[in-house]
Protein backbone atom coordinates (compact mmCIF):
# COMPACT_ATOMS: atom_id res chain seq x y z
CA UNK A 1 0.00 0.00 0.00
CA UNK A 2 1.60 3.30 -1.09
CA UNK A 3 1.09 6.56 0.70
CA UNK A 4 0.78 9.76 -1.32
CA UNK A 5 2.45 12.85 0.07
CA UNK A 6 0.35 15.97 -0.38
CA UNK A 7 1.89 19.28 -1.38
CA UNK A 8 2.52 21.79 1.34
CA UNK A 9 0.52 24.94 0.46
CA UNK A 10 2.54 27.01 2.94
CA UNK A 11 5.84 26.12 1.26
CA UNK A 12 4.36 27.02 -2.11
CA UNK A 13 3.26 30.47 -0.94
CA UNK A 14 6.62 31.39 0.60
CA UNK A 15 8.50 31.83 -2.72
CA UNK A 16 5.61 33.90 -4.06
CA UNK A 17 5.66 36.18 -1.04
CA UNK A 18 9.43 36.53 -1.33
CA UNK A 19 9.15 37.49 -4.99
CA UNK A 20 6.49 40.06 -4.26
CA UNK A 21 8.65 41.57 -1.52
CA UNK A 22 11.56 41.94 -3.93
CA UNK A 23 9.34 43.58 -6.55
CA UNK A 24 7.82 45.92 -3.96
CA UNK A 25 11.28 46.91 -2.71
CA UNK A 26 12.47 47.57 -6.25
CA UNK A 27 9.41 49.73 -6.94
CA UNK A 28 10.06 51.71 -3.76
CA UNK A 29 13.64 52.36 -4.87
CA UNK A 30 12.46 53.52 -8.31
CA UNK A 31 9.85 55.78 -6.69
CA UNK A 32 12.44 57.25 -4.33
CA UNK A 33 14.81 57.93 -7.23
CA UNK A 34 12.05 59.60 -9.23
CA UNK A 35 11.02 61.79 -6.29
CA UNK A 36 14.67 62.61 -5.68
CA UNK A 37 15.13 63.62 -9.29
CA UNK A 38 12.06 65.85 -9.08
CA UNK A 39 13.55 67.55 -6.01
CA UNK A 40 16.93 67.85 -7.74
CA UNK A 41 15.38 69.53 -10.78
CA UNK A 42 13.54 71.96 -8.48
CA UNK A 43 16.94 73.10 -7.18
CA UNK A 44 18.19 73.94 -10.68
CA UNK A 45 17.46 77.62 -11.18
CA UNK A 46 16.10 78.70 -14.55
CA UNK A 47 16.95 82.38 -14.03
CA UNK A 48 19.94 84.19 -12.57
CA UNK A 49 19.42 86.25 -9.42
CA UNK A 50 22.04 88.43 -7.77
CA UNK A 51 23.18 87.37 -4.29
CA UNK A 52 21.08 88.88 -1.53
CA UNK A 53 24.20 89.79 0.46
CA UNK A 54 27.93 90.30 0.14
CA UNK A 55 30.56 87.79 1.27
CA UNK A 56 34.20 87.76 2.26
CA UNK A 57 35.22 86.04 -0.96
CA UNK A 58 33.97 84.62 -4.25
CA UNK A 59 34.87 81.26 -5.76
CA UNK A 60 34.05 80.20 -9.30
CA UNK A 61 34.34 76.57 -10.40
CA UNK A 62 35.50 76.39 -14.00
CA UNK A 63 33.91 74.12 -16.59
CA UNK A 64 30.93 76.00 -17.95
CA UNK A 65 30.41 78.96 -20.23
CA UNK A 66 30.18 82.45 -18.69
CA UNK A 67 30.98 81.24 -15.17
CA UNK A 68 34.19 83.26 -14.92
CA UNK A 69 32.74 86.38 -16.53
CA UNK A 70 29.79 86.34 -14.12
CA UNK A 71 32.17 85.90 -11.18
CA UNK A 72 34.26 88.85 -12.43
CA UNK A 73 31.08 90.95 -12.57
CA UNK A 74 30.31 90.06 -8.96
CA UNK A 75 33.84 90.99 -7.90
CA UNK A 76 33.57 94.31 -9.76
CA UNK A 77 30.23 94.92 -8.03
CA UNK A 78 31.85 94.61 -4.62
CA UNK A 79 30.14 91.37 -3.63
CA UNK A 80 33.45 89.97 -2.33
CA UNK A 81 37.00 91.07 -1.49
CA UNK A 82 38.82 88.47 -3.61
CA UNK A 83 38.00 85.91 -6.27
CA UNK A 84 39.34 82.37 -6.58
CA UNK A 85 39.11 80.77 -10.03
CA UNK A 86 39.30 77.08 -9.19
CA UNK A 87 40.17 74.39 -11.72
CA UNK A 88 42.29 76.49 -14.08
CA UNK A 89 44.26 74.53 -16.68
CA UNK A 90 47.86 74.02 -15.49
CA UNK A 91 49.26 75.86 -18.52
CA UNK A 92 46.98 78.89 -18.11
CA UNK A 93 48.25 82.01 -16.37
CA UNK A 94 46.98 85.40 -15.33
CA UNK A 95 48.01 86.83 -18.71
CA UNK A 96 45.52 84.52 -20.43
CA UNK A 97 42.69 85.91 -18.34
CA UNK A 98 43.88 89.47 -18.91
CA UNK A 99 43.63 88.91 -22.67
CA UNK A 100 40.17 87.40 -22.29
CA UNK A 101 38.89 90.12 -19.97
CA UNK A 102 40.73 93.28 -21.03
CA UNK A 103 38.30 95.51 -19.11
CA UNK A 104 39.16 93.79 -15.83
CA UNK A 105 42.92 94.38 -15.76
CA UNK A 106 42.91 96.09 -12.37
CA UNK A 107 40.81 93.43 -10.67
CA UNK A 108 42.85 90.61 -12.17
CA UNK A 109 46.06 92.20 -10.93
CA UNK A 110 44.93 92.92 -7.38
CA UNK A 111 42.14 90.62 -6.35
CA UNK A 112 42.09 87.34 -8.32
CA UNK A 113 43.80 84.06 -7.41
CA UNK A 114 44.16 81.03 -9.68
CA UNK A 115 43.88 77.41 -8.52
CA UNK A 116 45.50 74.98 -10.97
CA UNK A 117 45.37 71.91 -8.71
CA UNK A 118 41.66 71.06 -8.75
CA UNK A 119 40.54 68.53 -11.37
CA UNK A 120 36.99 67.82 -10.18
CA UNK A 121 34.33 69.17 -7.85
CA UNK A 122 35.73 67.40 -4.81
CA UNK A 123 39.20 68.85 -5.29
CA UNK A 124 37.59 72.23 -6.04
CA UNK A 125 36.21 72.07 -2.51
CA UNK A 126 39.59 71.08 -1.03
CA UNK A 127 41.45 73.93 -2.72
CA UNK A 128 38.70 76.42 -1.89
CA UNK A 129 38.90 75.47 1.79
CA UNK A 130 42.66 76.04 1.78
CA UNK A 131 42.28 79.42 0.05
CA UNK A 132 39.48 80.61 2.35
CA UNK A 133 41.23 79.43 5.52
CA UNK A 134 44.49 81.18 4.60
CA UNK A 135 42.60 84.46 4.25
CA UNK A 136 40.34 84.05 7.25
CA UNK A 137 37.18 84.13 5.12
CA UNK A 138 33.98 83.01 6.82
CA UNK A 139 31.57 83.44 3.90
CA UNK A 140 31.82 82.71 0.18
CA UNK A 141 29.70 83.32 -2.90
CA UNK A 142 29.82 80.13 -4.98
CA UNK A 143 29.59 80.60 -8.76
CA UNK A 144 28.92 77.61 -11.01
CA UNK A 145 26.34 76.39 -13.52
CA UNK A 146 22.78 75.89 -12.29
CA UNK A 147 22.78 72.13 -12.90
CA UNK A 148 26.12 71.77 -11.08
CA UNK A 149 25.22 73.88 -8.03
CA UNK A 150 23.56 71.15 -5.86
CA UNK A 151 26.61 68.87 -6.07
CA UNK A 152 29.01 71.79 -5.61
CA UNK A 153 27.23 72.84 -2.41
CA UNK A 154 27.40 69.26 -1.09
CA UNK A 155 31.16 69.05 -1.66
CA UNK A 156 31.93 72.56 -0.40
CA UNK A 157 29.72 72.22 2.68
CA UNK A 158 31.39 68.94 3.56
CA UNK A 159 34.89 70.37 3.08
CA UNK A 160 34.31 73.54 5.12
CA UNK A 161 31.24 73.29 7.37
CA UNK A 162 32.18 76.46 9.25
CA UNK A 163 31.99 78.71 6.18
CA UNK A 164 28.72 80.22 4.96
CA UNK A 165 28.00 79.51 1.30
CA UNK A 166 25.91 81.84 -0.87
CA UNK A 167 25.06 80.20 -4.24
CA UNK A 168 25.04 82.14 -7.49
CA UNK A 169 23.83 79.81 -10.24
CA UNK A 170 24.85 80.64 -13.80
CA UNK A 171 22.11 79.90 -16.34
CA UNK A 172 23.40 79.07 -19.83
CA UNK A 173 21.68 79.97 -23.07
CA UNK A 174 20.48 76.41 -23.70
CA UNK A 175 18.43 76.56 -20.50
CA UNK A 176 16.77 79.78 -21.66
CA UNK A 177 15.97 78.66 -25.21
CA UNK A 178 13.67 75.75 -24.36
CA UNK A 179 12.43 73.79 -21.33
CA UNK A 180 14.85 71.05 -20.23
CA UNK A 181 12.22 68.32 -20.68
CA UNK A 182 11.99 69.18 -24.38
CA UNK A 183 15.75 68.92 -24.88
CA UNK A 184 17.32 65.47 -24.98
CA UNK A 185 20.78 66.91 -24.28
CA UNK A 186 19.55 68.85 -21.24
CA UNK A 187 17.72 65.81 -19.88
CA UNK A 188 20.79 63.60 -20.26
CA UNK A 189 22.91 66.25 -18.54
CA UNK A 190 20.48 66.49 -15.62
CA UNK A 191 20.30 62.70 -15.21
CA UNK A 192 24.09 62.45 -15.27
CA UNK A 193 24.48 65.27 -12.76
CA UNK A 194 21.77 63.75 -10.53
CA UNK A 195 23.69 60.47 -10.42
CA UNK A 196 26.89 62.32 -9.48
CA UNK A 197 24.98 64.27 -6.84
CA UNK A 198 23.66 61.05 -5.28
CA UNK A 199 27.16 59.56 -5.26
CA UNK A 200 28.54 62.67 -3.55
CA UNK A 201 25.77 62.60 -0.94
CA UNK A 202 26.35 58.89 -0.30
CA UNK A 203 30.09 59.36 0.06
CA UNK A 204 29.59 62.21 2.54
CA UNK A 205 27.13 60.16 4.63
CA UNK A 206 29.44 57.14 4.68
CA UNK A 207 32.34 59.40 5.60
CA UNK A 208 30.38 60.91 8.48
CA UNK A 209 29.53 57.47 9.83
CA UNK A 210 33.14 56.34 9.49
CA UNK A 211 34.17 59.33 11.61
CA UNK A 212 31.76 58.11 14.31
CA UNK A 213 30.06 61.47 14.38
CA UNK A 214 33.25 63.37 15.20
CA UNK A 215 33.95 66.40 13.02
CA UNK A 216 37.55 66.86 11.86
CA UNK A 217 39.43 69.70 13.55
CA UNK A 218 39.16 73.02 11.74
CA UNK A 219 42.53 74.78 11.32
CA UNK A 220 42.81 78.20 12.88
CA UNK A 221 42.34 80.84 10.16
CA UNK A 222 45.28 83.07 9.39
CA UNK A 223 45.23 86.23 7.37
CA UNK A 224 47.57 86.15 4.37
CA UNK A 225 49.49 89.19 3.39
CA UNK A 226 48.22 91.03 0.32
CA UNK A 227 49.78 90.00 -2.94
Amino acid sequence: MSLSVGKNPVAKRRPQRGGRAVVSFALLIVLALCLGFAWFVSQVNSAETRPSQNADGIVVLTGGSSRVSDAMDLLAGGYGKRLLISGVHPTSGLNDFQRTYPDSQRLLSCCVDLDRSAVNTRSNATETRRWATERGFRSLIVVTSNYHMPRAVVELSNAMPGIKLIPFAVVGDKWRDEPWWESGAALRLLLSEYAKFLFAELRVVIGDKADAGEAPPVPKPTTASAK
